[in-house]
This record gives structure tokens, sequence and C-alpha cells, in this order.
């Protein structure tokens, strides 16, 4: 058999939407949209309870699709950050980031990692940020953004790091043109491309009740020299699950989910 070579690699998130665990259907279309997702990563927010991403992995090795799993619990919060990769994803060191949640005591924390595939090395964080569109809720994004853009700015301060590229994606909660302060603390020294705000066709990512979207999540990567850039430009792209399914946005939101994943390719050569 001719063995089937990748120049790239596709990274993908997605908002499963499980506030409350998934009842058998809608776990059964989620496994078939991850199927028809197809990437090589997936960085999955709101997995609920923590056995749900091994519930999702065995579903798809049922399809035929070999997948590892990878999270690290949440201590507060009931909603957690988890990571599915093909064979060849190398993740290591993965963990809590502590002061994550901010002054939002018993919010998420975002999860880091280090990730490899083929030459393409990255430090992955995956975050889940404060909900809400009031003064308050943006306020306590503030404090997290603040805390997870130090983070990267110290991070790529350290020997070594200033040419590795940083990840930053998941439920962002902030919505380009509003959130302003929250994507200026986010952003650390000026350290970060938020992708998702330029390099994104599509306008949305979120369902709301009676079919409206607004673009809640969101895919950043750190601002490294053009040459080192493993980044296919224009590449980052909405994945329509929602078409790929047969179903109109309400149907998905109440039997899938109320967010459409992003999904993103670098090349790995």
């Amino acid at each position: 058999m001719v063995a089937f070579e990748h120049a790239v690699a596709r990274i993908a998130v997605w908002n499963l939407g499980c506030f409350f665990p998934a009842g058998p259907e809608k776990t059964e279309n989620q496994i078939e949209g991850l199927a028809l997702l197809d990437a090589e990563i997936v960085v999955l927010v709101e997995v609920n309870p923590a056995s749900y991403i091994e519930v999702l992995r065995e579903g798809l090795a049922a399809k035929g699709l070999d997948y590892q799993a990878v999270l690290v619990e949440q201590t507060v919060a009931h909603q957690h950050l988890g990571i599915l990769h093909k064979q060849g994803v190398e993740i290591t060191g993965k963990q809590i980031l502590d002061g994550s949640e901010g002054d939002y005591t018993t919010g998420r924390r975002a999860v880091i990692a280090d990730l490899k595939v083929g030459e393409f090395e990255a430090h992955l964080i995956a975050v889940h940020l404060k909900s809400g569109r009031g003064a308050g809720e943006q306020a306590l994004r503030d404090s997290q953004c603040r805390f997870i853009g130090d983070y990267i700015t110290t991070y790529q301060e350290q020997p070594g790091n200033r040419l590795k590229t940083v990840l930053l994606m998941g439920d962002f909660n902030m919505i380009p043109g509003q959130d302003v302060s929250n994507f200026h603390h986010l952003g650390g020294g000026d350290v970060m491309d938020f992708l998702s705000c330029w390099d994104l066709q599509e306008r949305f990512s979120h369902i709301l009740e009676g079919g409206p979207a607004n673009l809640l999540d969101g895919f950043a990567i750190s601002r490294i020299p053009i040459k080192n850039r493993a980044y296919v430009r224009g590449s980052l792209r909405l994945f329509p699950m929602h078409w790929t399914m047969d179903m109109g946005r309400e149907t998905f939101r109440e039997e899938v989910s109320d967010h459409l994943p992003f999904t993103a390719t670098f090349k790995i050569t």
C-alpha cells in the first residue's frame, strides 16, 4: 500500500456546547461532526463531564479514526478543555495555567501544552473565557486576558522561544470591535496576531437563539518573522458543520452545538 504523506496539518477548535452533559443523540451527532471535520488536532471546549472526551474518542475509533485524547481536569469549573489528536502528533507538558481564571475565582482556567507534528512545533494555549456582554463580565475577561497576555509575553522572552509559534484558541467570548480592552490585554506586549479578526472570511461562529450568529470564538498566533511562520495564510476557515450534516442553524444548535468549529492549516515540512 502506498503511504499517504502530508505536507500540512489541520488544527481545529470547537466549543461542543455542553454546558449540560450531552444525551445519546447529541453525542452521536458530535462524533459524526468530528469525523467530517477530520482534523489532525482538535481543541475541544466545554467537555462535560471530563470523561466525555473518551466517549468521543471511542466513537471516532468505531468510524476508523484513530485519535488520542488529552485532558487536564478543571478543579472548580465543571466544563473542561481537551484535545483530540491523530497518530504522529506529540502533545507534552499539558497543564492548567494557574491564575488564568483572573478575578473570576470560579472560572475556567486555560490549558497549556507543547505540540509537535513533523517539523512544526508550537506552544498551545486553550481558553474558555468568561461569558457575558455586560461591563462586569468584560472586566472579568480583562483580568483573565491580562494574565494570559502577560504569560505569552514572558514565554516569548525566554531563550529559544522567540521563533516558536504560540497558538491561542478557544471560546474567547469576545466580539471583535466591541470588546476592545479584552483583545488589547490578551495580545500581551503586541505579540499576538488575531487571525480570526482579519484572516477569517466568515464573521460568525456562535449561533444565537432564533438563528442569528456572532463571532465569539477566537484563533491567534504569535507574531514571528514571516520566514519562520508555518501558518498557511488564508487557511483559517469556519467549518460549516451544519451544512455538511444537512441541518439548518437552529436545528444544529439544538441537536449538535451552538458553536461551529474553526480549522487552520500549518506547514509541517
